[in-house]
């Protein structure tokens, strides 16, 4: 083997090292963030905390209303571990065909009723998402 080959299968093997690093450490934290476990339901309207739900203390499942101003209803179900909009009035039903949410990645939105329904880590010592500066 000459000397130029050998530095290519030297720098490929360092990039695939340090990606399988990368990928190992993501792995670790997210894996990590998932067994923490609870969340807490923050349910929001017009940008107004509505009401916290502690994911981690429901031991039933249960439903309740949330009614618009503009006369439309959201009839929220809240399970053990998660939430989902069970029924909606709005036209499009995306968010009842978004399903039931256990994790926070992705927060549940009415836009007709302009209802938010966002899970965050119960854990004070969470590490944000991402920083923006």
């Amino acid at each position: 083997m000459n000397t130029l080959s050998k530095r290519a299968w030297l720098l490929t093997g360092g990039i695939v090292a340090i990606l399988g690093g990368c990928v190992l450490i993501l792995w670790l934290l997210r894996s990590g963030a998932k067994s923490s476990g609870a969340y807490t339901a923050c349910l929001y309207q017009d940008g107004s905390l509505l009401q916290a739900i502690p994911l981690g203390q429901v031991t039933e499942t249960y439903r309740f209303t949330v009614n618009a101003d503009d006369g439309g209803y959201n009839i929220i179900e809240v399970s053990p571990g998660g939430i989902a909009i069970a029924e909606a009035d709005c036209p499009d039903q995306i968010c009842v065909l978004q399903g039931r949410i256990t994790d926070s990645l992705l927060p549940i939105t009415c836009l007709p009723h302009r209802l938010v329904i966002e899970l965050k880590p119960d854990n004070s010592d969470a590490s944000p998402d991402a920083v923006v500066y």
